[in-house]
């Protein structure tokens, strides 16, 4: 059921609704929970070229790329990785019992938990509303889906994508942040946010009420490193692609730059050369993503105003087609001698501004990344290898990217999260899997079983046997 303005009554009864049929299937069988993402997958191909089109008309315009490469593709990848693996990871995990609870067999068997709640964003409205409800499917859940109010027409193709039998086991919620308030505060056996980490703090306290666990995928300001040897221009390409891909409208773009003094003039010409190259039309060519909205293009403007009244330097790689108010599109800017008290460098920024500082030491540059909130994604640029695994061992952060940008993200056998700040908990391939599942210690003993009968009596030689064990 979809509506545009719920009742808490209403989320309630489209709760217990799903919570009954739960109840009624608490174990859903393996065979079905792999049809029901076969349909899923059958009903994207069916309506890829509906999704496209949609969510370039929620955005004002969204490159197809933007949404094959970002939304769909990493989809369809997540679908098949699942529909692949979950035989092997419903089964139950065999683990020793050691001599203490000999003959018993122990094992961890893994059960579906009832209703889990998404709470989805609007930048990847596809893929990151997707992927949990099929990752909660397969560990045997049923779902409701609150869709951003942002993405009307990608929602209604959605909606079409869990019709018939699908509609069963994941009910599709629409409305503005009054029904995320209330979806929030649901009893939910698990409930899982992306967006942003203020309104992280809301679902996780609303959460709180009802002891639902959460799962919170948020963002805050994910840097790059270039290192002292670095290829510039290879730098400078991968950089490029994480902050124009979405027009930087993604949780991991790379927020702002770390670059050695002796590199940052020529890294700048870099940039802008491959800007030139690839984007060289600007706001006005087909493979670049607007801003979703008009008000969020006036924040932006807003960062590089105060920016510039407080002293930093904007270059534009283009002399002209930089910026389109009434289509809310925008070009790369990058802005250098910034300050700290720069609102550009205390927000996330999600758009195609990029700051960057120089440095000397690469110590001073892990330091000012410690000092911070942990970044969702960190990413090293540069081929010296013993600095590689300097950074990765002195910096905590929820994913890390070594030459390259973004694609992290998309590798569907390690799992995706947060740390701090940036999110909580995770999910993606088995952990995903483990995340929607109860891991239930199971304990198995035959009909001879001496050991009861040894503690019933409290047995004087079966105390000195586990003390000679482990008290020692």
């Amino acid at each position: 059921m979809t509506t545009d303005t719920l009742s808490t009554g209403t989320l309630r009864s489209q709760f217990n609704e799903l919570k009954h049929s739960f109840e009624d299937t608490p174990y859903l069988p393996i065979e079905q929970r792999l049809a029901l993402l076969k349909q899923v997958r059958a009903n994207i191909v069916t309506l890829e070229q509906d999704l496209i089109a949609a969510v370039s008309k929620d955005f004002g315009y969204r490159t197809a790329f933007d949404t094959l490469v970002g939304d769909i593709l990493p989809t369809m990848q997540g679908l098949a990785h699942i529909i692949k693996k979950l035989p092997r990871w419903s089964k139950p995990s065999h683990r020793s019992a050691g001599l203490s609870l000999w003959p018993s067999k122990v094992s961890v068997t893994y059960q579906p938990i009832g209703v889990v709640g998404v709470i989805a964003p609007w930048n990847y409205p596809i893929q990151l509303a997707l992927v949990p409800v099929i990752t909660a499917i397969a560990a045997g859940n049923r779902v409701m889906l609150k869709l951003s109010e942002f993405t009307p027409n990608t929602n209604a193709v959605i909606e079409k994508i869990f019709a018939g039998e699908l509609r069963q086991h994941c009910t599709i919620i629409q409305g503005g942040s009054d029904v995320a308030s209330e979806f929030s505060s649901l009893p939910f056996a698990h409930l899982l946010f992306t967006g942003s980490t203020a309104v992280g703090k809301l679902v996780m306290a609303a959460a709180s009420k009802n002891l639902t666990p959460v799962t919170l995928e948020l963002g805050g300001k994910s840097p790059v490193i270039v290192l002292e040897k670095a290829d510039v221009n290879k730098a400078a390409r991968a950089l490029l692609f994480g902050k124009m891909a979405n027009a930087g409208q993604i949780c991991v773009a790379p927020d702002y730059v770390f670059v050695p003094k002796a590199l940052e003039h020529q890294f700048i010409k870099a940039l802008c050369t491959l800007y030139k190259k690839h984007f060289k039309q600007g706001v006005e060519g087909k493979n670049l993503t607007s801003i979703i909205s008009p008000a969020h293009y006036q924040r932006l403007l807003g960062y590089l105003e105060q920016a510039q009244e407080q002293g930093a330097k904007i270059t534009k790689p283009l002399e002209q087609n930089q910026q389109d108010g009434e289509k809310h599109r925008m070009g790369l800017h990058i802005v250098t001698h910034v300050t700290d008290e720069m609102q550009l460098m205390q927000e996330e920024l999600f758009g195609p501004i990029l700051p960057i500082m120089s440095y000397d030491k690469l110590e001073d540059v892990l330091n000012y990344i410690r000092l911070r909130d942990h970044p969702l994604a960190l990413y090293i640029l540069g081929q010296d290898k013993q600095a590689q695994q300097y950074i990765i061992k002195q910096t905590l952060s929820g994913t890390v990217a070594v030459n390259d940008t973004l694609i992290q993200v998309a590798a569907d056998d390690v799992p995706f999260g947060g740390v701090g700040h940036s999110g909580m908990g995770h999910y993606h391939g088995k952990e995903g899997f483990l995340t929607f599942s109860h891991a239930k210690n199971t304990l198995v003993s035959g009909s001879v079983n001496p050991r009861i009968g040894l503690l019933l009596k409290q047995n004087k030689l079966l105390i000195k046997v586990l003390k000679w064990l482990y008290v020692k």
